[in-house]
């Protein structure tokens, strides 16, 4: 017994003390003289002390274990009355009669703990895992807030863009009505004209498509894409807005598609913020002399697109701010262009930029490490 790394004590059948060992001495802070004759329940907390003799009693009536033979955790209570977890086993002592029991006490007090340590943590890896989707969730939400900013201040230039293909398409509509009515449908303006149709649609089309493109909540997916393409697609886009400012807008592209894995919704706003700002920069500069200039290049991996305006530049407290939350120089700005830009490009890898433009005014830069290039 004194061998024993548990607990030891022994009991007869009306659950007295008969012997415990040195472990069982330790664990509960007696010597042997003050226990032996007492009832175990000196061991036990209170609510399992009451339901001990219950126990003995139905087994030795009934032959049937509830706690004899059978393993189960208990509260422990030592001398000094603190109560400590403890995984109990009572066996029967077969060759006494009355027969006698033998109870094993181990004192799980510090696998509790560690299992309990276990669950705070996988419950905050559980909050902070919960935390982290919320707060992406939320940053998807006010890019999208941004998106759609963007897109209703560029509604009139919108419009008139697709105004011309649809006065087009009535226009040789009309005409065809007309050849219809007259029976000269072998007329050799007839299928040039429904040809004509058939282009400006594709046109209008292609602007609502890439108007959805941008206006659609970010799905998250990234995808080999060509930076080249998505460039032209929404400098396409802004032109009609570039008009209204009386801004010329000029590109300068790799010759070479360039390929990389990117979310194309994110990447389309950073463009189209960069390129809204550079045209509004340009108000502020006589009409001759507004120009913004997008150039692309690809050195070492890495694909670099500027865009930069002729307008009056930022200097000084302006520049030190340019990315922090709500700072903005225009007048209805909400402040959160830039950031959400910098948050988009820093998680494909990249950087956002600012430096003087030999133009006047501002160069915005944005550096993507590319996934592969073809040519």
């Amino acid at each position: 017994m004194d061998a024993a790394v548990d607990a030891v004590v022994l009991i007869d059948d009306a659950g007295c003390i008969t012997g415990l060992n040195r472990s069982a001495e330790r664990m509960f802070g007696y010597v042997s003289d003050e226990l032996l004759g007492r009832n175990v329940k000196v061991l036990m907390s209170e609510r399992y002390a009451s339901a001990h003799d219950d126990y003995l009693k139905r087994y030795a009536g009934t032959g049937i274990p509830h706690i004899i033979g059978v393993g189960r955790d208990v509260e422990a209570r030592r001398r000094d009355g603190t109560v400590f977890p403890a995984f109990l086993s009572v066996g029967k002592v077969s060759d006494t009669d009355p027969p006698g029991f033998v109870g094993f006490v181990r004192d799980v007090t510090v696998e509790r703990q560690a299992f309990a340590a276990l669950q705070k943590e996988r419950d905050l890896a559980r909050i902070s895992h919960t935390e982290e989707q919320e707060a992406r969730q939320l940053q998807e939400r006010l890019m999208h807030v941004s998106r759609m900013a963007t897109i209703g201040e560029m509604a009139s230039g919108i419009a008139h863009e697709l105004n011309q293909p649809l006065s087009a398409i009535a226009t040789y509509a009309r005409a065809c009505q007309r050849l219809t009515d007259a029976g000269a449908t072998d007329d050799p303006d007839f299928r040039p004209s429904l040809k004509e149709i058939e282009e400006e649609a594709f046109r209008a089309g292609t602007i609502i498509q890439r108007l959805r493109q941008l206006a659609s909540p970010a799905a998250g997916v990234r995808e080999m894409t060509d930076l080249n393409e998505l460039i032209l697609g929404v400098v396409t886009l802004v032109q009609a807005d570039a008009r209204l400012h009386q801004t010329e807008i000029t590109t300068d592209l790799v010759a070479q598609p360039v390929m990389a894995v990117v979310d194309r919704e994110h990447i389309q706003q950073v463009i189209l913020h960069l390129l809204r700002n550079a045209m509004e920069a340009t108000d502020q500069v006589p009409g001759t002399a507004r120009l913004v200039r997008v150039t692309s290049r690809l050195e070492n991996g890495i694909f670099e697109l500027r865009v930069e305006d002729s307008g009056p530049g930022l200097h000084g407290a302006m520049v030190d701010r340019l990315f922090m939350p709500f700072f903005t120089t225009k007048e209805a700005g909400a402040g959160l262009g830039l950031v959400t830009s910098q948050t988009i490009v820093q998680a494909h890898g990249g950087k956002l930029t600012f430096q003087p433009s030999d133009l006047g005014g501002a160069r915005f830069s944005v550096s993507i490490p590319l996934s592969g290039v073809s040519s």
